[in-house]
């Protein structure tokens, strides 16, 4: 009787084996390659939203700002000699440039102070800061009688804003629509609804804001800094030592104009991502 035996193989052949390792280096090419694909994709959304988020927080910061800017106390400025907070051409943003646009490198307004205008006490005693009518007919170019206001409680909330102390070097100003001149306020709140004017006022109306300080927007080294805590006298020079705060790094582009009550700007930066590379981001908003 006759016995068939089958033949077993027991491992690849040679051809088989080279043939399974370049089957494996194509796709292990292959998969490398959409590997680093996806990661560069990754680092470009990353960066991408973080330029994005960081250029809209700072946008949203100088819109608010601006939001309380006094009418006709907002001015541009250009940056020349050792100044960075602009030491040459002063203009009110709505006036024609006497400059390119890129030489502007310094918004600067009053802002009128809405922290003490909308704080009100407790139940007892529901009066803000300040309430901006005064009565003309208890009132002189010197002597404004601002009832339904608690001075001190506005002083209270400066003190705080500034760090726990009073402004020291600069008084608080009273502004009335349609004059942008400051009519700067002495010892605020020692009186809680009567404000005493350092020099007369040529003109009194029943409507006022008060103010504490001035703002400034500076591109300085490609960063964009706020500027506080100084005289609230439009177009004052900003003084040294003027506390500043850190808005946004790596500013490429930021222009600013003025159209009747309406401030438009625009506000670009990049984010570097290595390799020479970076992502640039902008925003525009107008205030009114």
């Amino acid at each position: 009787m006759k016995r068939f035996h089958k033949n077993k193989r027991d491992a690849f052949s040679m051809i088989e084996l080279i043939f399974v390792i370049v089957v494996l280096g194509v796709v292990a090419s292959l998969g490398s390659e959409m590997i680093a694909k996806v990661y560069k994709s990754y680092i470009l959304q990353r960066a991408q939203h973080r330029a994005e988020i960081k250029t809209e927080l700072a946008a949203l910061q100088i819109a608010n700002r601006l939001a309380a800017a006094i009418p006709g106390t907002v001015v541009r400025k250009d940056a020349t000699g050792s100044s960075p907070t602009g030491g040459g051409t002063v203009e009110e943003i709505t006036e024609p440039m006497s400059l390119p646009s890129n030489s502007y490198t310094v918004l600067q307004w009053v802002g009128a102070d809405m922290d003490s205008f909308n704080s009100i006490g407790s139940t007892a005693d529901r009066l803000p800061g300040w309430s901006g009518f005064i009565d003309l007919n208890t009132s002189d170019s010197t002597h404004l009688d601002s009832k339904g206001s608690k001075l001190s409680r506005a002083r209270t909330i400066i003190t705080n804003l500034n760090g726990g102390t009073f402004p020291g070097g600069f008084n608080p100003a009273v502004f009335f629509p349609d004059d942008p001149n400051a009519h700067l306020v002495n010892n605020l709140g020692d009186n809680d609804t009567r404000l005493t004017l350092l020099s007369p006022a040529p003109r009194i109306v029943e409507h006022y804001k008060l103010a504490w300080t001035s703002y400034a927007l500076s591109v300085e080294n490609g960063d964009l800094y706020l500027y506080y805590s100084f005289d609230p006298i439009p177009g004052w020079a900003i003084p040294n030592g003027t506390p500043k705060s850190l808005l946004l790094k790596n500013v490429t582009v930021f222009k600013f104009r003025g159209d009747g009550q309406t401030i438009r700007f625009k506000i670009c930066a990049s984010e570097d991502i290595g390799e020479d590379c970076n992502i640039s981001v902008c925003k525009e908003k107008a205030v009114f």
